[in-house]
């Protein structure tokens, strides 16, 4: 199997995928120690664990929709091309 573009894209793709799917309350609970440490005082940046959750709780809530139809299209080209 040769390095493409084509596979970097689907390596992306999975990964995309692997975030949009989790499940909300295990796994937020989990690394998050099951409170929402998001909320700082004033001029207090937020941790990285915060702003890494804050990124996979967008990840879930944005990409939903848009990853079911470019699922369907790697799906497509994979079935044509090979």
């Amino acid at each position: 199997m040769a390095f493409t573009l084509y596979s970097l894209l689907q390596a992306a793709l999975l990964c995309v995928n692997a975030i949009a799917v989790l499940h909300e309350e295990r796994f937020h609970k989990n690394l998050a120690g099951g409170a929402d440490q998001g909320i700082g005082g004033f001029r207090e940046e937020p941790g990285i664990k915060s702003q890494l959750m804050n990124l996979i709780r967008s990840v879930g809530t944005v990409m939903r929709v848009p990853l079911i139809i470019i699922n369907s299209i790697a799906i497509v080209l994979l079935l044509l091309f090979g």
